[in-house]
């Protein structure tokens, strides 16, 4: 008998506003778990598994950039599409760029959930040996109450016959396809694709869920979802700090904080000179033991000649999420008469974010002089210090 060939749609055309934290501006498809973006997982989910033949990511028309970004490179995996303005429509539109495949089944995943688990997935493969569709489900645990005005219990539900539905949901191409051409032309919303094959007169079975399938929705899912990478792992606090001054030397401006400020002078250095991410990816580098900048890009390097610093900064990000760590916040102190900082400080603690895949309000940075005493009292050069607190994984 040929073996079926499977699709996946990973539907990513939201924009995760309630998943994001105070200070990002990252959707959460984008965002870092366990030093990997949500998207990145969900899609290798998929891509490690050999049987599955395309995957078809769906993302919003305002991401391309930040879905090139990710670097995903395998044979299978097809350009994304964009999506539309709702979870249905975007589901449609993957349904219509799949068809000239005609893939003999498809599996449309939640981008939210990266979680999804190799056996889950064959479970629902299998299962549509027999039936038109599939999904995980979870019992439902709680007591569930209905309630008309979300403050007066009307009743209370049967949690035996309850179920929490997961994704991937799997379903035999044509007959999803149809039934969503025919959802479109009504007046409705499903809440997933289950219910256009339930209104479609489809049979759907379920298999057992995962409880570690999680979809990140809120905020606090991203700490849940850290404890499920890590595990039982207890993980401790370490702290790190730098220091770092540059002379001025003849110039028109200066990079602090990865900002281009305009100066009636520049900063000496090999690199651009950025003083504050020197100090910071030292502080970055000594919270996880290791070393100092110049052990990781010697000066004597013609390669990092004029290389912007954030270069610096995202390989101590990349080596803490190597570790299994992560940032918990960083501090830079500023010491100069001039330029002035404190107008420059919103776009810093932005390009620190989006280089260290964290959310700026993890970040603080400050300014100060020396009350022209000494070589910055003079304006001679610039000083700063930074400190860094990292989770990473006990080690007794």
């Amino acid at each position: 008998m040929r073996q079926k060939s499977i699709a996946v749609i990973v539907v990513a055309a939201g924009k995760g506003e309630r998943a994001s934290a105070a200070g990002s501006s990252d959707p959460k498809q984008y965002r870092m778990v366990g030093g990997v973006p949500v998207l990145t997982r969900t899609i290798q989910a998929f891509l490690d598994i050999p049987y599955i033949e395309r995957v078809l990511p769906v993302i919003h028309p305002d991401h391309a950039d930040r879905y090139a970004a990710l670097g995903l490179g395998d044979d299978r995996l097809m350009p994304p599409v964009v999506g539309g303005a709702s979870r249905q429509a975007s589901v449609l539109e993957g349904l219509k760029a799949l068809a000239p495949l005609r893939p003999d089944l498809v599996l449309i995943q939640d981008a939210a959930r990266p979680f999804a688990a190799p056996d889950v997935i064959g479970d629902v493969v299998v299962v549509l040996e027999q039936y038109d569709g599939a999904l995980p489900g979870l019992p439902v645990t709680d007591t569930i109450k209905r309630t008309l005005d979300g403050r007066h219990v009307a009743a209370t539900e049967d949690r035996s016959q309850l179920v929490a539905a997961q994704t991937p949901q799997g379903f035999r191409f044509g007959q999803i396809f149809s039934a969503h051409m025919r959802a479109s032309t009504i007046r409705r919303q499903f809440t997933d694709d289950a219910e256009i094959a339930e209104w479609a007169g489809l049979r759907v079975a379920m298999v057992m869920g995962d409880p570690s399938n999680i979809k990140i929705t809120h905020p606090e899912d991203f700490a849940r979802a850290e404890r499920i990478i890590h595990g039982d792992q207890i993980m401790e606090t370490r702290v790190g700090t730098g220091f770092d001054v540059h002379q001025f030397e003849p110039g028109d401006a200066v990079w602090l904080g990865g900002v281009r400020i305009p100066h009636r002078a520049k900063l000496k250095g090999h690199s651009d000179a950025d003083v504050a991410l020197h100090a910071l990816t030292d502080a970055i580098l000594g919270a996880i033991g290791e070393g100092d900048i110049g052990v990781h890009f010697p000066p004597s390097d013609m390669q990092w000649r004029g290389v912007a610093s954030t270069v610096f900064l995202k390989h101590a990000g990349d080596l803490v999420a190597k570790a299994r760590g992560r940032i918990v916040n960083l501090d830079v102190t500023i010491v100069c008469e001039a330029p002035r900082i404190a107008q420059h400080v919103p776009a810093m603690r932005g390009v620190i974010a989006e280089t260290l895949g964290i959310a700026a309000s993890r970040i603080a940075i400050k300014a100060t002089t020396s009350e022209t005493l000494g070589f910055t009292g003079r304006e001679e050069g610039i000083v700063a210090m930074a400190s860094a607190s990292v989770e990473v994984p006990r080690v007794d």
